[in-house]
């Protein structure tokens, strides 16, 4: 259930950016990244869903991230790959 909802949300990210999202990214993790490039939509973004998700997880849009750069969120052999 939980790979459906990440699926959806990455859907959502590039359909919100009208094809130019990483289809692999995630809302948080473009948020967190759009905010440390000091971009005024991940300022916006970052402090809202990190709101919304704050009962599962603090610093959820940083965690995403860090996610999304290490690979950690690949399968075992994907992350085998990365040097």
């Amino acid at each position: 259930m939980l790979n459906l909802l990440i699926a959806l949300d990455q859907l959502a990210w590039v359909l919100l950016t009208l094809g130019n999202g990483s289809p692999d990214e995630t809302i948080s993790a473009a948020a967190y990244r759009m905010e440390s490039q000091g971009k005024l939509a991940g300022r916006i973004l970052r402090p809202v869903i990190d709101a919304i998700f704050l009962a599962l997880e603090r610093d959820h849009c940083r965690l995403s991230y860090e996610s999304e750069v290490s690979g950690s969120q690949l399968p075992s052999a994907y992350r085998a790959r990365i040097p």
